[in-house]
């Protein structure tokens, strides 16, 4: 299947991608033979026939793992081998951090149902789901910009991924968190909420069940039944979908990046498209397939880790 759509892929970038169109109203105009002579050695001129490109483009890759060069990186291997870890850098934290706040919130509200804090906290959870990225990571930067500026130091880096160099490991170490607490922030409360209610909704559903009943008759208070029973059949739906995010951790945050003008996977997504890089857009899509085999496959093992009937039967 990752062959499959990956080859898929190629065939629709070639389509509806046209990497000469990067050269079209420069001033003073480029020659169509020198179009010609940066696009072939690229195999993305469009006057080769399109199977005789994807042969080439195929054969480097079963024979050199070579996938190609490209308009925002020339190497497509170097950017995408340099750009995933950039981005798993940064959403990996917050995609760990989404999932705890948001198992945490579940079980907290789920074992106060209808009390106040459990209306406070969806309530909040609400307004976080549907909050866009964009407007978080705004709101986000202006208030740093303003923390800046009141204490006269830069105590948060509000775009970019670069710093100063440093041997001390110690400000290595404040300098990377004073670059990913604004980004991961907003990540994580755009995220955390879908794992809040979710995890509430499940153990609501299983509290109620047999099993739960029995230790509840057996002396247990509501909140232990919940975390010592209920919980652990109910996190299997949410350990899944985590499984199923890995592909969003090195593929990056599109928007996200794009605002913090962090130079990951997301942004090499959206600059390949806009730049018309046939080679750089179908390496991503093939990334991304593998990892959401990767996922599919973690979504399995979570499953029989977390419940024992599985491995019974």
């Amino acid at each position: 299947m990752i062959f499959v759509a990956t080859n898929l892929v190629y065939f629709l970038a070639s389509a509806f991608l046209d990497p000469r169109a990067n050269y079209f109203g420069r001033r003073p105009p480029v020659p169509e033979s020198q179009v010609d002579a940066i696009l072939t050695p690229m195999n993305l001129n469009d006057k080769v026939p399109i199977l005789e490109r994807w042969w080439a483009w195929l054969k480097g890759i079963l024979l050199h793992w070579d996938w190609g060069q490209g308009f925002v990186q020339k190497s497509v291997n170097d950017a995408i081998s340099h750009r995933m870890w950039v981005s798993a850098e940064l959403v990996m934290g917050a995609t760990i951090l989404a999932v705890i706040v948001g198992v945490a919130l579940g079980v907290y509200t789920a074992s106060r149902q209808y009390k106040l804090s459990d209306r406070i906290w969806q309530a909040v959870s609400l307004v976080a789901m549907n909050t866009h990225t964009v407007v978080a990571a705004v709101v986000l930067v202006f208030l740093a910009v303003q923390i800046n500026r009141a204490t006269g130091h830069t105590i948060f880096y509000v775009t970019g991924n670069a710093g100063g160099a440093t041997t001390n490991i110690f400000a290595a170490l404040l300098q990377l968190f004073q670059k990913l607490a604004l980004p991961t922030i907003s990540l994580v409360f755009i995220s955390y909420a879908s794992y809040h209610l979710t995890q509430r909704s499940l153990l609501l559903d299983n509290i109620e069940m047999d099993y739960v009943r029995t230790a509840r008759a057996k002396g247990l208070t509501r909140h232990q039944a919940i975390r010592k029973h209920a919980l652990r059949t109910s996190i299997i739906p949410v350990a899944t979908s985590v499984a199923f995010s890995i592909p969003g951790v090195f593929t990056g945050a599109t928007l996200t990046e794009s605002i913090y003008a962090w130079q990951g996977m997301g942004q090499y997504l959206v600059q390949t498209i806009s730049k018309n890089d046939v080679n750089g857009v179908v390496a991503t899509a093939a990334f991304t397939a593998v990892l959401t085999a990767v996922g599919a496959i973690l979504s399995d093992i979570f499953v029989v880790a977390l419940d024992p009937r599985v491995r019974v039967s």
